[in-house]
């Protein structure tokens, strides 16, 4: 492309302060590096992960940045020694990388890979920073930074998919969707004709319900606050919905009772310690598994004893225990092949102009997701 080699200069959502609008500025995105790839962002969603780190996480480190981590774009350019792609591939970047060489690479045990540690920011984010606002580099959010026009990844943190893939529907593949889903059929590997329940209903709780009724899961309780979005769980294969606020006693007790002893497998989709408490203490003593799902990193977690001792099982997943590449392009093609469904999670479309307008939407609970249609294909 006549781009390739050069600075591109194009518009990008910054976030300049903690806790303040993102401010649609000129940046500069460099050329890609060794083993680096530039990307033509062509939709966006916008995930709670970037609204906590915008609004809620208090290191201040973060800023100024440029978030955005659930995306599919096509690649503009290449750097030297990549082998994997070639201008016009679609894409979607990954905030969970798999360079297929390291220790957890090669493991079938875990999708974690040593080039990238999830949610860590420090002073040395910025320094490989491609993009510049203003003179100041700008941290690319999880390696990503989709909320902008172009952005400049490692080839190991980008999955290559179908050509027939639409981009403003397969973006939220990039993070919601595999987390969800995965959950339920990689990190709690859900059983034919158990009993589930799935705490909030955002993109990754629904993405887990599905992953529920995909698993064979008989019975499948959806659990929120905000009854709006009870239709939509139902949708995704919830076969009860229940809302916290409609009983007395804690939501824990309430499912115990609804499933003679609790269920076989629940998962919190919120990152709300509280809630991950009520999600382990739901499942049947013996052999229930209860997975954590939501992030969060402002507080700890505990429990009883006795829950674990009694046969429970505790445990957690990132990305849905997806491998990066692998992973991303199976789910793409499984939705091609139409054995996953994607389309209905995206509650809004808007551009990037109105980024503002999505992230109150999801702080105020009025969507499932957003997907920002950034650039045309």
């Amino acid at each position: 492309m006549a781009t390739a080699g050069k600075v591109i200069k194009c518009k990008a959502a910054v976030a300049w302060e903690f806790n303040k609008p993102l401010v649609i500025e000129e940046v500069e995105v460099a050329p890609p590096q060794e083993k680096e790839i530039r990307i033509k962002i062509v939709a966006t969603g916008v995930c709670q992960s970037d609204l906590y780190f915008l609004s809620k996480c208090m290191n201040k480190v973060v800023f100024p940045a440029v978030f955005g981590h659930e995306a599919a774009g096509i690649v503009e350019s290449i750097g030297p020694g990549v082998t994997e792609f070639q201008p016009g591939d679609k894409v979607i970047p990954l905030f969970m990388p798999q360079c297929r060489e390291c220790r957890f690479c090669k493991s079938p045990k875990t999708n974690l890979c040593v080039n990238r540690s999830a949610g860590k920011v420090d002073e040395k984010s910025f320094e490989a920073s491609r993009i510049t606002c203003k003179g100041r580099k700008l941290l690319q959010f999880l390696g990503t930074s989709s909320f902008s026009e172009y952005t400049v990844v490692k080839e190991f943190a980008v999955a290559k998919i179908d050509a027939a893939a639409p981009l403003d529907k397969v973006c939220l593949i990039g993070c919601a969707i595999c987390t969800g889903y995965g959950a339920a059929v990689n990190a709690a590997k859900v059983e034919p004709g158990s009993t589930c329940a799935v705490f909030g209903l955002g993109a990754v709780g629904l993405a887990a319900v599905m992953g529920c009724k995909a698993a064979g899961a008989e019975r499948i309780i959806a659990v929120d606050i905000n009854p709006e979005k009870f239709k939509k769980a139902k949708v995704f294969g919830a076969t009860d919905v229940v809302n916290p606020k409609d009983h007395s006693r804690p939501i824990q007790q309430v499912l115990t009772e609804m499933t003679d002893g609790g269920v076989d497998f629940s998962f919190e989709c919120i990152g709300d310690v509280e809630v991950m408490r009520s999600a382990l203490e739901s499942c049947a003593r013996g052999w229930g598994v209860s997975v954590i799902v939501g992030w969060t990193d402002m507080q700890e977690f505990s429990a009883q004893p006795i829950q674990l001792m009694t046969g429970r099982k505790w445990t957690g997943t990132l990305f849905g225990g997806f491998k990066g590449k692998d992973g991303v392009s199976g789910m793409v093609k499984a939705y091609l092949d139409k054995k996953l469904m994607v389309d209905e999670f995206i509650t809004h479309n808007m551009t990037l102009d109105q980024v503002n307008e999505a992230v109150e939407l999801m702080k105020h609970g009025q969507c499932i997701r957003t997907v920002l249609n950034v650039s045309p294909q």
